[in-house]
């Protein structure tokens, strides 16, 4: 990814940013999150809600590992471990999706549901 393309995107408001995260792995089929040292997937927690983070690519992670996130490490996911593994623990969990947070700001927060029927739609337009 080019400098002024990454620069672009990290001005989006964060519910650009989620529909731009919405097409990106509707179209490339991965996605990357961050694990804890123990390969665990990192939880957020605001207000009582805990949260799984999403992003299009590894290069937007960098700035939220700090406060707490110096441990963690990206992971590249594919749709296959989203909709196999990672669904039902967000599932079974309660869990909501911040879909791409920059510099420990929260992004788009959406509901499994919201998140789920969303990808649908857009993995529906390309086929």
């Amino acid at each position: 990814m080019n400098p002024k393309e990454k620069e672009n995107i990290l001005k989006l408001e964060p519910f650009k940013r989620y529909q731009y995260f919405i097409k990106k792995i509707a179209d490339f089929e991965e996605l990357w999150t961050i694990v804890d040292e123990n390969g665990d997937y990192a939880i957020s927690e605001i207000d009582n809600h805990n949260f799984i983070s999403f992003w299009t690519a590894e290069e937007f992670i960098l700035s939220n590992l700090e406060e707490g996130w110096q441990d963690c490490k990206p992971l590249k996911l594919n749709l296959e471990d989203l909709y196999n593994d990672l669904f039902e623990i967000i599932a079974s969990e309660n869990y909501l999706v911040n879909v791409f947070p920059i510099d420990g700001k929260s992004g788009f927060i959406v509901s499994l549901e919201e998140f789920k029927r969303d990808l649908e739609e857009e993995l529906e337009k390309i086929q």
